[in-house]
């Protein structure tokens, strides 16, 4: 104890003291737990799972599915897949049958796969049908300048498309290389190819304004001047610009197109 100091001097000095330091102990306690609570609080940043987002399986390399326009031979090319091991692995036999949707394997790996296949359709009883003779076009009434020129017919075939205002002319049916021959005297006006949809061409110019068109034709056995007689092979039947041999076949007169069954001879 310090000289000149009283006993209550010294008590409340004491007193101070320990009040101080029960303040900063209270003080570093509360410290340290605020710290460990921030510590305990602390967000850490999320994990981001940099491969990518899952999305649908891509399809497998060991299968192709059929769009519009494919063929087999298109499909084996861009694959790398010859077309005999195409047919062989997916059981085709006519490369014809492919359909869109159909799934096709490309290797022989694995077993046949067949997206959605039709039904199994219930049997049908076969009733025995006796086969119905196609009929051709009833033949209107002669024309009444039918006679200004003496007709022939220009093939042997029989009529499969009839005259109307559409068509301006007949089909008339026949195998390919069969004669086509000239309807009347004429003048060769064209032969060639170069009118769309009617392959090759022969135009005949006759008189009184009569013109007489072959079309379709396989070969063309005429020029452009030469002149002609009724019944003179001028072209051979064929199917350029349409699905199937015939003779398309018209007859104008001054321009107008009128129906060859009312001016050839019956037969």
């Amino acid at each position: 104890m310090y000289a000149g100091t009283s006993p209550s001097a010294v008590t409340q000095t004491t007193e101070y003291a320990t009040r101080t330091s029960r303040r900063l102990l209270f003080t570093v306690v509360l410290a340290t737990a605020l710290l460990a609570g921030c510590a305990s609080r602390v967000t850490h940043a999320p994990v981001t799972d940099l491969t990518g987002e899952t999305g649908a399986s891509a399809p497998s390399s060991e299968t192709y599915v059929v769009v519009s326009g494919d063929t087999l031979y298109k499909i084996a090319q861009a694959h790398n897949v010859d077309v005999a091991t195409l047919k062989r692995i997916n059981n085709i036999n006519n490369p014809n049958q492919l359909r869109v949707g159909q799934t096709l394997r490309l290797s022989g790996a694995g077993a046949a796969v067949e997206v959605n296949p039709a039904p199994a359709a219930a049997p049908v009883a076969v009733v025995p049908t006796t086969p119905v003779k196609p009929k051709e076009p009833e033949t209107p009434p002669p024309a009444s300048d039918a006679g200004v020129i003496h007709w022939g017919w220009p093939a042997k075939g029989r009529i499969i498309q009839s005259f109307n205002a559409n068509t301006k002319g007949v089909d008339i049916e026949g195998a390919e290389g069969e004669p086509i021959d000239a309807a009347a005297d004429g003048k060769v006006m064209y032969a060639g190819n170069g009118v769309r949809g009617l392959g090759n061409l022969v135009l005949l110019g006759h008189s009184d304004g009569f013109i007489t068109a072959y079309a379709h034709a396989q070969t063309l056995l005429v020029k452009t001047g030469q002149k002609v007689k009724k019944g003179t092979k001028i072209a051979t039947i064929g199917k350029t610009e349409t699905t199937s041999p015939r003779l398309h076949f018209e007859i104008r007169r001054h321009g107008n197109a009128v129906d060859p069954l009312a001016y050839l001879p019956t037969r």
